[in-house]
């Protein structure tokens, strides 16, 4: 009796280990170019996942800052899937928006994030937001 309860909360404590894991490294979101389409800005992020695990879903909420400094829009940016140790490339057109009129981003938090070891709040705090843009990231 004693080693089947000892076999049971040596198996509830490695099924919790595995899924709270603390996942280390950050998930790099470089916003890489803005191109004004007839439809709009389009915003080109370069993505890396560099944790220890693949990231199944990731979407952040943004929040776009016109050219005073105010806020413009608030959408969700869904980079879908983003393997570990692999770069990736993910466009958003922001429909009707002039991309010279788009002063800054802020990732406002992470929406979802999926995967093992990974929840919103531990993704949020992996975030490393950087532009090559005249638009500032930043979160």
């Amino acid at each position: 009796m004693l080693a089947s309860r000892l076999t049971l909360a040596c198996a509830i404590a490695l099924t919790g280990s595995a899924a709270f894991a603390d996942v280390s490294g950050d998930v790099s979101l470089e916003l890489n170019a803005a191109t004004q389409e007839e439809a709009g800005c389009r915003l080109s992020f370069l993505v890396q996942n560099r944790q220890d695990t693949d990231i199944e879903k990731l979407a952040v909420e943004a929040v776009l800052f016109d050219a005073k400094g105010q806020v413009s829009q608030l959408t969700l940016l869904d980079f879908a899937a983003l393997p570990k140790a692999r770069p990736r490339v993910r466009q958003f057109i922001i429909a009707g928006a002039q991309c010279d009129a788009i002063s800054r981003v802020l990732i406002n938090g992470a929406a979802a994030c999926d995967g093992e070891g990974h929840t919103p709040a531990s993704c949020e705090k992996a975030l490393a937001p950087s532009s090559r843009t005249a638009i500032e990231v930043i979160g």
